[in-house]
């Protein structure tokens, strides 16, 4: 049988990168689409948050090949709206035009090899991964609540939110880089958040440098923090790195770029299909790069298991 036809539905984010995805590299990429997936309608975002409504328009109208063109964030407010959308036809994919891609790497794609990854959308094959679930209610930049967001790549809290929140006030760095340098001063300073963590069979307590729960191995541009990681596993991975010296912190991070930080006893690494975390007060959490703030002092995470149809190279 032959495949069915797809109706291709672009989403270019602009701010994606900083402004990577500028005027310049959408129109590279329309050139492309255009030579490998023609046929397809694309629009540009022109404010924050405008994803959710646009994929639903699309979605509403007909597309059932929602690709999104950006980094992580712009890749998770899009796939959360094909899963809300209960339609287990649509397809997603994605090309890398933002700072974060964490969750391209599990596939192959690359900032810097744009045609591979229109090559992939035009001639892959699909996989079933499965997403997380914050379950609890949340927001960002103090927007009406709301529960059930999911993400593709991770939720983190403590040091890994600081470290956006630097990052984002960096005016001229990019990349590794930015999220490097902002790793280091936030190793000297962050203080460190109280967390209970229940879920598997260690329960977690007291102060630590940070909670990560994954869905796939990598986060902040090349860390491995769950090297152990699967998408079609049916289960989270919850990373606790504890509460340390700066010196200790430095000697964490170094290990943490080599997927090793698990040989540390101030580690500790563990899957469920649900956890959950309670903190003193309602925390900030980041869901695949954007900070939310929780309206409670308990989050719950779960796993969705095959949730999302997304179209990938034939060597991913």
């Amino acid at each position: 049988m032959s495949e069915p036809i797809r109706r291709p539905f672009v989403l270019f984010n602009p701010a994606a990168g900083r402004g990577r995805s500028s005027l310049k590299r959408i129109n590279m990429f329309l050139g492309l689409l255009e030579r490998h997936l023609p046929k397809f309608e694309h629009v540009v975002t022109e404010y924050p948050g405008q994803e959710a409504k646009l994929v639903d328009q699309a979605i509403e109208n007909g597309f059932d090949f929602i690709i999104a063109v950006g980094g992580d964030g712009t890749w998770s407010n899009v796939a959360d709206r094909i899963i809300c959308s209960s339609r287990p036809d649509l397809l997603f994919g994605i090309l890398a035009s933002g700072t974060g891609n964490d969750f391209g790497r599990n596939f192959g794609v690359d900032v810097e090899s744009p045609e591979d990854g229109v090559l992939a959308l035009a001639k892959g094959k699909v996989r079933t991964v499965d997403v997380g679930r914050v379950v609890s209610y949340g927001s960002p930049d103090g927007t009406t609540p709301v529960a059930g967001r999911h993400f593709l790549n991770l939720i983190g809290f403590g040091f890994d939110v600081a470290c956006i929140e630097t990052a984002a006030r960096a005016l001229f760095l990019r990349g590794e880089l930015l999220y490097k340098s902002a790793a280091l001063r936030n190793l000297l300073w962050f203080p460190g958040i109280d967390i209970d963590l229940s879920g598997s069979d260690i329960p977690v307590h007291g102060k630590h440098l940070m909670l990560t729960i994954s869905n796939g191995p990598f986060f902040g541009g090349s860390f491995p923090i769950a090297p152990d990681a699967k998408l079609d596993d049916g289960l989270l991975d919850a990373c606790v790195i504890g509460n340390a010296s700066p010196f200790r912190r430095m000697q964490l991070f170094g290990l943490a770029a080599k997927g090793r930080h698990g040989e540390s006893s101030s580690v500790k690494q563990q899957t469920a299909s649900t956890f959950r975390a309670k903190f003193s007060l309602p925390p900030k959490y980041e869901i695949d790069g954007e900070v939310w703030q929780a309206t409670e002092a308990e989050v719950v995470v779960e796993v969705v298991p095959r949730a999302l149809n997304i179209m990938v190279s034939d060597s991913a």
